[in-house]
């Protein structure tokens, strides 16, 4: 049973169990704390001091986010805590005129304005910033690491520590720390070396920790906006899955609210001469990859030389992490494109003659959830005869600021649903945002590949969830055992390789995401506050809004996509043609990293 305890709270009589922290105990009974580096399960060190409370009888005030309740009763077994005395809000203003004197402010222009953490307890606690006006605590040398992905920010880092340990606990990676000491402390890549050989993978796990923008997206809003206003080029819209359940975020919807139709819609409103959806790229990706798939398996079972287990090519962020992390494992990796470029593929040099504009013409801008496919877009591999695959990449929250600055009511916004044919798609390609999404969508296929006949089975749910970061199961398809794995989070990938080279389980196919919970969680996704984040799990919500268009759409299985069908019929010949590597298949290649040197 649990040890209950009798404590008050701002006159509030309660009880809770010894082992809550203070936070905890006030959180349960609607009492608000600012906090500004703690993030639950993350990052619990206690370095900000904005939580502090006062504890009657106890001289010093107390951080509320470590201190259990158990530990600070008094001789009658409860304990009195004031979160909102004045000698808290002396302290906790003080410390916020700290925290601000030593930041940049130019929030109407900072990607962050809208939800910065930092910004919204200045504006409860009234903060001025007279100290920052003596010039001894400003940071008069900001330092900025960038890459084509990301851009980390000294001037606006308040040295939280939560980036750090979203690096260290998600990623896996631990490329961030704190870097030199005192005033000029900042945080980055050992010896502030450059982000793009630092073994860095661009998860953006970093980004959604941390409460202010000193880590961001390398935005691309202006090049698109001007492509908008000049009409030079035939400009050409595409989004991925996971972007329709979150974007709703940014304009105020709940999380796990499906804006589909009006993202089809501010798009057309924003002046793009085509929409597509990547959805159908997934669709694309499921025929090759499933395809591909399918002759590894038949060559091993006919004592053939092949590479097993065969692992998925879709995540950009995990590409990163197994060229720098795990190189030997380079031939395991499906040769698939991922749907993003797949489409701008697609969109250029087939979709380009069926509507009669020159591809050269042609600019994609892609709307994703991952700050990764924008390194992954500028690759040099992503091209084909001098044709750039993909043109512009934006997170969802860049689009939602795009939409925003072009003075479009997103909410109010009419459904639209595209005309174009690589636009439709099967509920198969929408659940590639979700974990487990590409295994199910690919098993689907492959099911009616190796067993035509058999065409019953459509869900795949033992691959879903979140609740692991390694799911395993065994399918039995056309009286083959398939042993499959799906990984999502990074950080959960040496394990994964732990158990290939251990070799217990013989795998066949193996999907993996680099972000826990897949897509829908991306480094691109809106970012959720702290609290927001304790109270539920946005990866199982947004997901949700996926599986629902699953089970909403008529057809869910990506041969089935009547538009695929024809891109063979008319252009691809067939799936793995030559002309099908040629345009959607492509290498990687072992890359070293400045943290593994060192």
């Amino acid at each position: 049973m649990e040890n209950l305890v009798t404590i008050t709270i701002n006159d509030k009589t309660i009880q809770v169990p010894s082992n809550y922290t203070i936070m905890q105990a006030a959180d349960s009974v609607g009492i608000f704390i600012p906090r500004l580096c703690f993030l639950k399960d993350l990052n619990e060190n206690a370095s900000c001091r904005v939580c502090v409370v006062e504890i009657v009888g106890m001289r010093s005030l107390k951080n509320s986010c470590t201190v259990e309740v158990g530990s600070i009763l008094n001789r009658e077994g409860t304990a009195t805590i004031c979160t909102n005395s004045k000698r808290v809000r002396n302290a906790v203003h003080h410390t916020l005129e700290l925290i601000a004197a030593s930041h940049r402010f130019d929030c109407w222009k900072c990607p962050r304005e809208r939800n910065c953490e930092l910004l919204t307890l200045l504006r409860r606690y009234s903060i001025d910033n007279k100290i920052a006006e003596s010039g001894h605590f400003v940071k008069k040398l900001p330092i900025l690491n960038q890459s084509d992905a990301i851009v980390f920010d000294s001037a606006k880092c308040i040295l939280c520590g939560r980036c750090i340990a979203a690096c260290e606990k998600l990623a896996g990676t631990s490329v961030l720390n704190f870097n030199e000491r005192g005033f000029v402390t900042c945080v980055g890549t050992a010896l502030n070396h450059d982000i793009e050989d630092s073994g860095c993978i661009y998860c953006g796990k970093c980004i959604g920790a941390c409460p202010t923008a000193a880590i961001h997206e390398k935005e691309q809003i202006d090049l698109v906006e001007e492509e908008l206003d000049n009409h030079e080029n035939y400009l050409v819209a595409t989004f991925a899955p996971a972007v329709r359940a979150a974007i709703g975020e940014e304009f105020d919807n709940p999380i796990g609210t499906n804006c589909e139709g009006k993202i089809y819609a501010s798009l057309k409103a924003l002046g793009f001469d085509d929409i597509t959806d990547v959805n159908f790229g997934a669709d694309l990706t499921i025929m090759e990859e499933g395809t591909e798939f399918v002759h590894r398996l038949k060559k091993a079972l006919n004592g053939e030389k092949t590479v097993l287990p065969m692992i998925t090519s879709c995540s950009p962020g995990w590409i990163r992490y197994i060229e720098h992390y795990y190189p030997e494992y380079l031939p395991n990796l499906s040769s698939c494109k991922s749907p993003q470029q797949m489409q701008g593929s697609m969109i250029k040099h087939y979709y380009a003659s069926k509507i009669g504009v020159d591809p050269h013409k042609i600019k994609v801008v892609s709307i994703m959830p991952c700050i990764a496919k924008k390194y992954e877009a500028n690759r040099p591999e992503m091209e084909n005869d001098g044709i750039r695959d993909i043109d512009y990449v934006l997170t969802t929250r860049e689009y939602a600021r795009l939409v925003k600055r072009f003075g479009i009511d997103f909410n109010a916004l009419e459904d639209y649903i595209p005309t174009s044919p690589l636009a439709k798609y099967t509920g198969a390609g929408v659940i590639f945002g979700a974990t487990g999404g590409v295994m199910e969508a690919a098993l689907r296929t492959v099911s009616h590949i190796l067993d035509p006949e058999n065409e019953d089975k459509i869900d795949f749910t033992v691959v879903r969830g979140v609740e692991n970061g390694i799911k395993e199961a065994t399918i039995k398809i056309a009286g083959l055992d398939v042993n499959i794995a799906v990984a999502h989070g990074s950080v959960n990938l040496p394990e994964l390789f732990k158990r290939i080279k251990e070799g217990k389980k013989q795998y066949h196919f193996i999907e993996v995401m680099a972000c826990t919970g897949g897509c829908i969680n991306g480094g691109g996704q809106p970012i959720v506050p702290a609290k927001i984040q304790e109270s539920c799990d946005v990866r199982a919500l947004r997901a949700q809004v996926l599986y629902q268009i699953d089970k909403d759409t008529p057809l869910h299985k990506s041969h089935e996509n009547p538009s695929i069908i024809e891109a063979y019929k008319e252009f691809l010949g067939e799936p793995n043609s030559s002309l099908a590597h040629k345009l959607l298949h492509t290498t990687y290649s072992a890359k070293e990293n400045f943290s593994k040197s060192k």
